[in-house]
């Protein structure tokens, strides 16, 4: 039987760390067991109990104290020598965690690691070859989205990962309990390409339209790209958002039956709390 993992990624900022922690809270409350493992070399506080930490093997302050790298160079060095001991370290930490076991995989905030830089493309694939069921949880921050050209640029920057990775892939858009617009964030979540390049076409001069009107039918063509919203403070929300996930690796019944056992009177979000997720 194989064993489940979500590799949580996304640009600094966007609250990996602050879903990981609420996640495992929401799997706590419901009688759901998820391992966290740290993967930020850079990392320093954590809001949850961390399985497994890089940080053990190699931390970024060690590598640009002892080789002289700045943070970007340096982090791109941990994450490489991790790569490196994927088969020695790695694996005996988590040679513990049998069939049926669920992590989930705190990443770094730099974008390049998976846009292209091959360094988690080769953790993935020993990861499936460890038998893990994997889905790349894509988060931005949802007030990045505030109007068509960011929402453009997130979406390609997601594309990047999702070509890069190669899983199944989910894109969140997080900090909805921030957002004053919340109304407003909806036409982002399915856009309609028409309506999105008209707005492009609005914001920016007229040398432009032939660009926005490539990367609408980009964005078009790879219809996966759509998001869900997260709003932490809400437990539906939290709930709707991790179903999806457990479809894309086909996370077995057993979990749903651990949910109704230990919450009975837990309920779905109904169809406005799924539509908007808060």
């Amino acid at each position: 039987m194989p064993r489940y993992a979500q590799l949580v990624i996304g640009p600094a900022g966007s609250g990996k760390s602050t879903y990981c922690a609420n996640l495992h809270q929401h799997c706590e409350s419901i009688g759901r067991v998820v391992h966290v493992v740290n993967l930020d070399p850079a990392a320093e506080h954590f809001s949850y109990p961390v399985a497994v930490d890089i940080r053990e093997l190699i931390s970024l302050e060690d590598v640009m104290e002892e080789l002289h790298l700045g943070p970007n160079g340096g982090l791109i060095y941990c994450m490489e020598y991790l790569e490196e001991n994927l088969d020695d370290w790695l694996s005996e930490q988590l040679e513990d965690y049998i069939d049926d076991d669920y992590l989930v995989f705190d990443c770094p905030g730099q974008i390049e690691l998976y846009s292209h830089i091959p360094v988690l493309r080769g953790f993935v694939d020993q990861l499936k070859n460890w038998d893990f069921q994997v889905c790349a949880v894509y988060l931005l921050d949802s007030q990045f989205v505030s109007d068509m050209a960011k929402y453009i640029s997130g979406c390609l920057a997601s594309l990047s990962a999702m070509i890069q990775l190669e899983l199944p892939h989910i894109n969140v858009l997080t900090k909805m309990d921030l957002l004053e617009d919340k109304k407003g964030i909806k036409k982002f979540l399915d856009p309609d390409t028409r309506l999105l390049l008209a707005d492009l076409n609005q914001q920016m001069a007229p040398r432009f339209s032939k660009l926005n009107h490539s990367l609408a039918e980009l964005v078009d063509d790879y219809s996966m790209v759509n998001f869900i919203p997260l709003d932490i403070r809400k437990e539906k929300s939290i709930h709707y958002l991790l179903s999806h996930i457990d479809n894309a690796i086909q996370f077995g019944e057993d979990a749903e039956v651990k949910v109704k056992e230990f919450d009975p009177d837990f309920t779905a979000p109904d169809a406005d709390d799924e539509e908007s997720g808060f």
